[in-house]
This record gives structure tokens, C-alpha cells and sequence, in this order.
């Protein structure tokens, strides 16, 4: 269980003094169960002539950091700043989890409002200069849906399908708007300025005995918890953490109903043993109802981002399944570890027969022969 760090007073009069403009970056690291500050530069040209110079002789090889790095544009609050999370991959798991689990604490004490842009790097090549430019060519071009957004999409197709529904069967008005209740409150609008907002979806908060088995998964005592939404009184509750192998899995998946399942996936990968944190959100397609399927998909990514985030749960995948079968000991190691697909050259269409070509011919119609009579 990781302890809820705050800045020392000397940190908190620092961002004070630093947001008015004077301090160009600001380097954050974790020191005695505290957030301290860990060094600071001042402007000394404009600030993409500064970045690399400033940023990257802080980074440790070995040791995770947050540097805040203010840029020269402005907005209502002030300076605009960019909040970079650094956790080298050589660092020991636990650093990597603790910084993880306290990056929104850091943001939130220095505060929002003056973060433009966020960042996160395990190698130089990430962080430097030319790989935050290749970080905003990344967010302003366009791109395929995420997962999020995909999800998102079939929300407003279920909404439309509900609408139609109705509309077919006559439902009275009055529990058109009780059973749309759930639904209104999921924005289902993807532009550039909603995105954000959109894609926080719904959070349902955690029972206690759910909480308590989440800290005991964290801390490897058990290896499989298995959640479920409390639709009625809007929370997460726990069902179970029945001790469970994976040959135990495909059974752990109700067949009528979804749910969300973390299992510490204990396996060997070249040569090496890990232990890897599995999150499986099980539905069973359209054996639920359009509100259970809509609410599942909708508290899914905050609930993850509470876990990992608050709880220091590091998932190494996230999966999706309609059916339990599917949760084969080959089919959990591909997930984890998939395979590096050869390139497949395409198929290359067959010459036609040397020299030249027949005649073209056409096709006629009956009584089109070109006869007279």
C-alpha cells in the first residue's frame, strides 16, 4: 500500500515563486515519504533553445522524476507549463509505481490550470526537444480511434438503438426519460476541445471490502479479485477472490452478466519469471441489457485509472472477452507478450501469356448478330 505524499512547505512557496515566471524548470523527486523539490534553472534564452540543455542532464538513468518545464505562451492563469513524468525503464518497479501512483498529487499541488501539455518518457528519446516536437505532431494529427473512443462510438449506437426501440414498441414517454437517465450523463461527443472530458466516462466508487481487496492484490497476498457494477446505488462492489490459476479462469466468467477481473499472471518469458497484473472486462455481447452494457463500458477507464494511479497496480494488459473460453494459458501469453509479425509481402499478380493478345471480342445480345432479317 503506498502512502499519500504531499509537497513540503518549501516546495509549495517554490511554485508560488516559480508560476509568476522567474524559474524556467522545476525538477520534482521523492525524498523521506515526501515530494521535494530537486532543482530548478532559470530562463536564460527563449524556451525551446533552453529545453535541451535544462531537461536532459536531470534525467537519471536510475531514478524516476517530474520536471516541470514552462514554455513562453500564456493563457488566463499566467505562464503555460509542461508536465513531464519520467520513470526510466533500469529503475526498481517500486519507484516506478510510487511516482505512477503520485503523479496527479504533483499536478494537483502545483496546479492545473498552468499545464498545458504532459509527457511521459522511459528513454532520453522520448523526452528530448525532438521527441516533444514529434509529441505534438502526434496530438494535432489526426489518428485512428483508441479503445476509448471505439467504446464511445458504440455507446451512441446503443443510444440510437434504445431510441428506435421505443419508437417501435411505443414506450410511454415518461419511462423513455427514467430509462435514459444513466445514459444522458455519458457524453458521447468526440471533438478536439471534448476529448478530454469525454473520455473520463463515468466513476462509480469503490466498496470498502473492494478497496481492501485491491490494496491485498497490489501486495501480491491474493491474485485474483473479481468486481462488479451495484447499479442501484451507483458503486463498485466485490464479488469474490477466490485463489485462482488460469486453468480456473474461463470458469470465473459469468455467462449472463459482465464484469471486471484482475488476475497476477504468473509466467515465465525468455528465461525470465514475472508476475504481471491482467485486467479481463468480461461481456457477454447482447445478453445484457443496452444500460448494464453502456455502464460497464463507461466506468471501465476510470476505474483502471484509479487503480493503477491510486493504488499502484502497474497492468501490463487489458483485455476483452465476450466468453471465458477464450482465456487459454496460450492465448493469455500471446496477450502479454504478442509476437513480432513478419512483414508479409504482398501477393504479386501472375504475369498473362507472352505475345500478343487476342482479338476483343463482345458480347451480344440475342438478335443483335448484325442479320438483317
Amino acid at each position: 500500500m503506498f502512502l499519500v505524499l504531499l509537497a513540503t512547505p518549501e516546495l509549495k512557496d517554490f511554485f508560488t515563486k516559480a508560476r509568476n515566471g522567474s524559474v524556467r524548470l522545476i525538477k520534482v523527486v521523492i525524498e523521506d515519504e515526501q515530494l521535494e523539490l530537486g532543482a530548478y534553472r532559470e530562463p536564460n534564452r527563449s524556451w525551446d533553445r533552453d529545453y535541451d540543455p535544462f531537461v536532459l542532464p536531470l534525467l537519471d538513468e536510475q531514478q524516476p522524476c517530474y520536471i516541470l518545464y514552462r514554455l513562453d505562451s500564456l493563457n488566463a492563469q499566467g505562464y503555460e507549463w509542461l508536465f513531464i513524468s519520467w520513470s526510466p525503464d533500469h529503475s526498481p518497479v517500486r519507484l516506478k509505481m510510487l511516482y505512477a501512483a503520485t503523479r496527479a498529487t504533483v499536478k494537483k499541488e502545483f496546479g492545473g490550470g498552468h499545464i498545458k501539455d504532459e509527457m511521459f518518457g522511459t528513454l532520453k528519446e522520448d523526452i528530448c526537444f525532438s521527441g516533444y516536437q514529434k509529441h505534438l505532431s502526434a496530438c494535432s494529427g489526426p489518428a485512428p480511434l483508441t479503445a476509448a473512443e471505439q467504446e464511445l462510438q458504440q455507446i451512441k449506437i446503443d443510444e440510437g438503438r434504445v431510441v428506435q426501440w421505443n419508437t417501435v414498441h411505443s414506450v410511454p414517454s415518461s419511462w423513455r426519460v427514467r430509462q435514459q437517465s444513466h445514459v444522458s450523463s455519458v457524453k458521447t461527443d468526440i471533438s478536439v476541445e471534448s476529448k478530454h472530458q469525454t473520455l473520463q466516462g463515468i466513476s462509480f466508487p469503490l466498496q470498502e471490502e473492494a478497496r481492501k481487496a485491491i490494496l491485498l492484490l497490489q501486495q501480491k497476498k491474493i491474485n485474483y479479485v473479481q468486481l462488479k457494477l451495484d447499479t442501484e446505488n451507483e458503486t463498485v462492489e466485490l464479488v469474490h477472490t477466490q485463489p485462482t490459476e488460469i486453468v480456473d479462469l474461463p470458469k470465473r466468467v459469468p455467462k449472463d452478466s459482465a464484469r471486471y477481473h484482475f488476475f497476477l499472471y504468473k509466467h515465465s518469458h525468455e528465461g525470465d519469471y514475472l508476475e504481471s497484473f491482467v485486467f479481463i472486462y468480461s461481456m457477454p455481447g447482447y445478453k445484457c441489457s443496452i444500460k448494464e452494457r453502456m455502464l460497464y463500458s463507461s466506468c471501465k477507464n476510470r476505474l483502471l485509472d484509479e487503480i493503477e494511479l491510486d493504488y499502484g497496480v502497474d497492468i501490463a494488459k487489458k483485455i476483452e472477452i465476450d466468453n471465458g473460453d477464450e482465456l487459454t494459458a496460450d492465448f493469455l501469453y500471446e496477450e502479454v507478450h504478442p509476437k513480432q509479425h513478419a512483414y508479409k509481402q504482398a501477393f504479386a499478380k501472375p504475369k498473362g501469356p507472352a505475345g500478343k493478345r487476342g482479338q476483343k471480342r463482345l458480347i451480344k445480345g440475342p438478335g443483335e448478330n448484325g442479320d438483317d432479317s
